[in-house]
């Protein structure tokens, strides 16, 4: 296929902006540039923007009724078959704006759009339940307004995921499936749990790359332990979460998961749909917090993710902010403004390798924070120990003797404390004796 025929293939679309009391048409445009972003991922191309002004969105179709009406006008000059909006659509919304614009074009909301990316990018079995369950709470209600006949469900974007068959069935049909995919999801979660207790019991430190969605979060995984993950320049070309061992400098084994891409009004829907995706940061000891530093509104994309983290309980911890993409430039050289830690701030290129070295440095410098090698000696009567340690430090041998284990393993403060009475070669400091 020729690129004229690829061009022509897309689905031609509109963009909505609605400008509120508050808001700017500058952060409206900025907003409508990551909307087109996010239509480039799922395969369309946008050939008209569209904006209004209101102090309050209008109940039946945002925009008013004469900027519907152009609306209209503009899908039928521009060969349009698809209009975006910005903002959230009740279904009579929907309803409404596709009467106005008639067969012309499906009328879809960012949520909408998001949610049919991660139909195309899920890959494994959990990723493709949950954008599903996920569809058929939020898309499904908007999408049965028109009737039994889902005439307009024929292919294209924002019809991607559980399918046309799925969503002509009764409301009833509909609250089995969602069950039936909690129930699914559920199940997988607790298979989840069981492999984070064995990790925990492993003691080894697992650290989560978060950050903006397309901030280059797998192709750093990909330079650090040759993952071979999915890394493109396109918004949530990543959606499941990749984790893979990674050794330190000092020898000592990390964790590393690459974690789905944050972005501006995410929906909470989706938020609770992909949760157990996202606890992956709930869990991690370290907060690898990645940043595309090139892109001019990067204090917005870092403030989305630190909130997101809040909500989702992932704040306070241990913080590593890492300032990617600088071998494109820096937006604003000097002038990053984290409040963190100067020795916590460093600057990369994950695709040359930029940089890198100094921020694994900084990475092995947190994970080892306090940590001291420390020999034990267990009486095989007191086997119980054995798992305590490997719950609390790094144990990094164990030598099975006739009376004891000899182990030694890494451990912080806390953990020397709890295991002084078994200690060989370690003296408790002051901050120690409350153990």
């Amino acid at each position: 296929m020729s690129m004229e025929q690829k061009i022509q293939s897309l689905d031609r679309a509109i963009l909505v902006g609605v400008i509120w009391g508050g808001e700017t048409q500058e952060s409206v445009d900025r907003d409508l540039d990551e909307l087109e972003g996010l239509l480039s991922t799922a395969g369309g191309v946008a050939v008209v923007r569209l904006t209004q002004s209101k102090e309050a969105p209008d109940p039946r179709t945002v925009i008013g009724s004469g900027k519907a009406a152009e609306l209209a006008y503009l899908c039928a000059c521009n060969d349009v078959n698809l209009v975006v909006f910005d903002c959230e659509l009740s279904p009579s919304q929907i309803r409404n704006l596709e009467d106005i614009v008639g067969d012309r074009a499906r009328v879809i909301d960012r949520s909408m759009l998001i949610l049919d990316i991660f139909a195309l990018h899920a890959v494994t079995g959990e990723g493709k339940l949950q954008v599903e369950l996920a569809q058929l709470k939020y898309t499904a209600p908007r999408l049965v307004g028109h009737g039994t006949e889902m005439s307009r469900l024929g292919g294209g974007i924002g019809t991607r995921g559980p399918g046309e068959s799925k969503l002509e069935t009764d409301r009833r049909h509909m609250n089995r499936r969602i069950h039936a995919l909690e129930a699914q999801i559920a199940e997988m979660d607790k298979n989840r749990r069981t492999m984070r207790a064995s990790r925990d019991r492993s003691g080894i430190v697992e650290v989560a790359i978060v950050g903006y969605t397309n901030a280059g979060k797998s192709t750093l995984l990909n330079r650090l332990t040759d993952a071979g993950i999915l890394a493109e320049d396109k918004l949530f070309a990543t959606l499941d979460p990749t984790t893979r061992k990674f050794e330190l400098p000092c020898g000592e084994s990390i964790l590393l998961t690459d974690t789905v891409g944050f972005i501006s009004k995410l929906p909470h829907h989706l938020i609770r749909a992909f949760r157990s995706t996202l606890e992956e940061a709930c869990r991690a000891d370290i907060l690898l917090v990645l940043t595309d530093a090139s892109d001019p509104n990067f204090r917005e994309q870092l403030s989305v993710t630190e909130n997101l983290l809040n909500e989702l309980g992932a704040g306070g911890k241990p913080t590593l902010y890492v300032f990617n993409k600088c071998d494109l430039g820096l937006s604003e050289p000097g002038r990053i403004g984290v409040a963190a830690p100067v020795e916590n701030l460093v600057y990369i290129s994950a695709r040359t390798g930029q940089g890198v070295e100094q921020m694994v440095g900084r990475l092995e410098a947190m994970v080892t924070e306090g940590k001291r090698r420390v020999t034990y000696v267990i009486p095989n009567s007191d086997g119980g120990a054995l798992n305590t340690l490997y719950r609390v430090a790094t144990v990094e041998s164990v030598d099975y003797g006739a009376e004891g284990m000899t182990v030694v393993a890494l451990a912080d403060a806390k953990a020397r404390g709890m295991m002084r009475k078994y200690a060989q070669d370690d003296l408790p400091t002051d901050d120690e004796e409350e153990w």
